[in-house]
């Protein structure tokens, strides 16, 4: 017996909405990735894209264990000459919390094309209201 290998043709996908209120900010991401990556489906295929969209809402409603709050770093570079820039995670909550949940997301990706094709099916809310109510999305529980 030869093993499933599914085609794109044939996905089915489906749209879920994961409440981030009171969830850790690393078991959210890691659910979100693996339904991003299809690895939830009995037809998973590593090389082929056989993931769902993940509407995460509550996003400034995420939680983090111990001092991380103050000490997680998030960095960047503008390219220029001295450009590094650095946000703690409280900062960062306050002015753009939905930033949080896709950085700790893409982290969790795969590398190159097919991980970022992955990555565009994540989207990311503040607050309990959303606009893919079109799409008739399923409540994720874990």
């Amino acid at each position: 017996m030869s093993s499933y290998i599914a085609k794109p043709s044939e996905i089915e996908r489906k749209w879920y909405i994961l409440d981030a209120e009171g969830k850790t900010l690393g078991m959210l991401a890691s659910e979100a990735a693996s339904i991003l990556r299809g690895k939830k489906k009995p037809i998973y295929t590593p090389y082929i894209d056989c993931g769902d969209y993940v509407i995460v809402i509550n996003a400034e409603k995420i939680q983090v264990t111990g001092k991380k709050a103050q000490k997680k770093i998030y960095k960047h570079h503008t390219g220029y000459p001295g450009g590094l820039r650095e946000i703690t995670f409280e900062k960062l909550m306050e002015k753009d919390p939905e930033e949080i949940i896709r950085h700790a997301v893409k982290g969790m990706m795969p590398k190159g094309p097919m991980g970022r094709q992955m990555y565009k099916k994540l989207k990311v809310y503040v607050g309990p209201e959303h606009k893919h109510a079109a799409q008739k999305p399923e409540v994720w529980e874990f």
